[in-house]
């Protein structure tokens, strides 16, 4: 039968998470919970914008974590409510169900919240018996899995640089973009991504993942960033632009070690590709940089059916967590990183699309 899965929210990596289950030869749709009552009772398929599947979505929370089910996928955005969010996944692990999520993103380390939360996670882990997960392409793949597998092929490394540079302009959450990133605003708004330690704290689990599987202690984690604005006002599929609002943003987040920077991800984001030109291009996806002996520099690109670049990266998201979610069922009770799985692949996934049904 496979591995027996909820699906925890349907929003914009919810949906394709979800449709990654139905579509998955090793899992089964177990249950689907939705935020809102206008989606309570919808057929799962219909959500994911695939045939029904007859399973109707549902918002009581407490009937599905009464179910024998084997792991939820919780991808409820995270962003405003870090705290809810830890206890929502800490609640689903005390009843013994596994979890893989890409909400709380510093936690793709075990230690990228610090150890009250660590302890707090792991001791729901023992209570249940189960095993957590935070996963997805960045943080996640892209920068965890991807530069340190790349790295293996060094004689000498000196830096390991990882670029996400993406057009957000059709990445559908707007209060993500607009709000959290502040997009939109004036180029000195202080929005949640600007706080004192925001960027330390979202991407230092990423750093410290990378220096742990490199075998190499961090001095410090540092942050730097530099914003751009619109030189006329624009639309976007997700909204308004107007003239010298931040339309462009670039980020680093810095593992300094003998202060020297050492590892190192970095986000170019634009809301225009017009926006920026003398920062770094790509048509729209991941490269990694090994600078050493010899030097490695590899390019992901990616895009969803339609050819979106954005959606692509989001697609990702989902699929890296769905495809991880046998190795999770299957590993020991606790908190787990990428260093933790084995190799993850595509398995019992060839065909083409979309797939078809029995």
């Amino acid at each position: 039968m496979g591995h027996r899965v909820i699906q925890w929210s349907t929003g914009n990596v919810g949906r394709y998470a979800l449709r990654a289950i139905i579509g998955h030869p090793e899992l089964k749709l177990a249950g689907l919970w939705v935020h809102s009552e206008k989606k309570s009772g919808s057929d799962a398929g219909e959500l994911a914008g695939v045939e029904p599947v007859g399973l109707a979505a549902t918002n009581d929370a407490d009937t599905l974590l009464e179910s024998d089910a084997d792991c939820v996928c919780y991808t409820a955005t995270a962003d405003l409510r870090l705290i809810e969010a830890i206890g929502d996944i800490c609640r689903i692990l005390r009843t013994g169900k596994n979890v893989v999520s890409s909400s709380v993103v510093s936690l793709v380390h075990p230690d990228g919240m610090g150890p009250e939360i660590r302890k707090r996670i792991e001791d729901a882990c023992r209570e249940g018996n189960s095993s957590f997960l935070t996963t997805g392409i960045d943080p996640g793949f892209a920068n965890d899995v991807l530069p340190l597998v790349l790295s293996g092929l060094a004689e000498r490394w000196e830096e390991i640089r990882i670029q996400e540079i993406v057009n957000y302009a059709t990445y559908n959450q707007p209060e993500v973009v607009f709000g959290t990133m502040g997009f939109g605003q004036p180029l000195d708004a202080m929005t949640v991504l600007f706080m004192p330690g925001a960027l330390e704290m979202a991407w230092g689990g990423t750093v410290r993942l990378i220096a742990q599987g490199l075998g190499v202690e961090l001095d410090t984690i540092e942050a730097w960033h530099e914003r751009r604005p619109a030189e006329e006002s624009f639309d976007t599929p997700i909204g308004h632009v107007e003239k010298g609002t931040m339309a462009g943003l670039r980020f680093e987040v810095r593992g300094i070690i003998d202060g020297k920077q050492r590892i190192v991800v970095e986000h170019v984001t634009r809301l225009h590709d017009d926006i920026a030109p003398d920062w770094p291009q790509s048509q729209g996806g991941y490269k990694v940089f090994v600078k050493g002996v010899p030097q490695i520099e590899v390019s992901l690109d990616m895009a969803d059916e339609h050819g979106d670049h954005a959606v692509g990266g989001v697609v990702l998201t989902a699929t890296r967590l769905v495809n991880t979610i046998p190795a999770v069922c299957e590993a020991g009770p606790g908190m787990l990183s990428a260093l933790d799985l084995p190799v993850v692949t595509g398995r019992g996934l060839m065909g083409s699309w979309p797939p078809a049904r029995d």
